[in-house]
């Protein structure tokens, strides 16, 4: 794979906030983004260009295929057909089997537990007559997960008992109970030569199933840390993975059990902004761009905060403190649990 010269447009698919990001990162080494993305787009801002379009509309997608130089993604959830026309005419990185994998949960966890990594036990469940037999294997407490779609909580369902009988609606994946002390994440990068890089670990806190702070030192033994980072660059390995990724992970009694991974910059690896020379954002492009990677290092120690829904009205009280970054998405209503942007405080 050679390597982008300056001048090449990148194409993104997905317009939210990790696509605006992305773009603002890409400008900074010469290059453009195109962005493809059926909804609201607070990417189009910064990009230079947009489309707006569906995702069956096979016009748009071939246009917006042959108007760039290779395509990434900002999000999972792109349907197959949309990718099997953009792949017959443009590279896509990250491939199309971490896609595959993180786009269904069973498939996800079938992969992770194949290359030998623990998750949270699990049984498939099809149809709600799946259920009781999934219950009675696993015990409670567990939680439903439809096996697609569903973030930040959404698409989940909490088994406070056996007896319960709640149905998501949808194929889905019962995980039964982990006791965990901690959840970390690692932001792990793969480059097309192979090289792999991956930032400090950092400690996730969640309320009501969305990330709220993530904290770097995370102030874990080095060796559990270590350990993290290898398992890491296991996954990206098995999957021939070229860009960022988030793994999190899980801290037991036991070792790590990773919960998920996801395919793309991440929310917990906003940190990197104030952190690092190369945050998440510029790793991704210099992967997907055939580019040396970064090498991660932190030389600050950072607090992530989401802003989510009323939290932008705490904005003026933020910029008058010190050694504060903000980024704000560019979002227009703030809804409940609603991600507007995210602080970066140092200490």
């Amino acid at each position: 794979m050679s390597e982008l010269k300056p001048g090449a447009t990148i194409g993104i698919l997905g317009g939210g906030q990790l696509g605006r990001m992305l773009s603002v990162a890409a400008s900074r080494l010469g290059y453009r983004c195109h962005v493809y993305e059926p909804g609201a787009a607070p990417a189009g801002d910064v990009a230079h260009r947009l489309t707006t379009a569906p995702y069956e509309d096979e016009a748009a997608l071939r246009a917006f295929a042959e108007s760039v130089d290779v395509i990434t993604y900002e999000f999972e959830n792109v349907p197959t057909a949309a990718l099997d026309l953009l792949e017959s005419l443009r590279p896509i990185r990250p491939n199309r089997r971490a896609l595959a994998v993180s786009q269904d949960r069973l498939a996800e966890k079938d992969f992770l537990a194949g290359i030998g990594l623990r998750t949270a036990p699990y049984r498939s469940v099809e149809t709600e007559a799946d259920l009781p037999e999934a219950l009675a294997a696993l015990g409670a407490p567990a939680i439903l997960k439809t096996r697609r779609l569903g973030y930040d909580g959404k698409g989940q369902i909490r088994f406070s008992d056996a007896g319960q009988r709640d149905w998501t609606g949808a194929p889905s994946v019962l995980e039964g109970f982990v006791d965990f002390s901690a959840e970390i994440s690692v932001i792990v990068a793969r480059g097309a030569d192979g090289q792999v890089a991956a930032y400090d670990p950092g400690l996730n806190v969640h309320r009501e199933g969305i990330l709220r702070t993530t904290t770097v030192p995370c102030g874990l033994p080095a060796g559990l840390l270590t350990d993290a980072v290898l398992v890491a660059g296991r996954i990206v390995n098995a999957l021939d993975y070229i860009g960022v990724m988030g793994v999190e992970l899980f801290v037991t009694r036991d070792g790590l059990v990773v919960n998920e991974i996801a395919p793309r910059v991440h929310n917990s690896g906003h940190w990197t902004q104030a952190g690092c020379a190369v945050d998440q954002f510029e790793q991704h492009i210099r992967a997907v761009a055939g580019l040396p990677l970064g090498d991660g290092q932190r030389y600050a120690d950072v607090e992530m905060e989401n802003l989510i829904g009323d939290d932008v009205l705490r904005i003026p009280e933020l910029l008058k403190q010190p050694r504060v970054q903000l980024h704000l998405y560019g979002k227009g209503e703030a809804r409940p649990g609603r991600k507007m942007g995210h602080v970066n405080r140092l200490p």
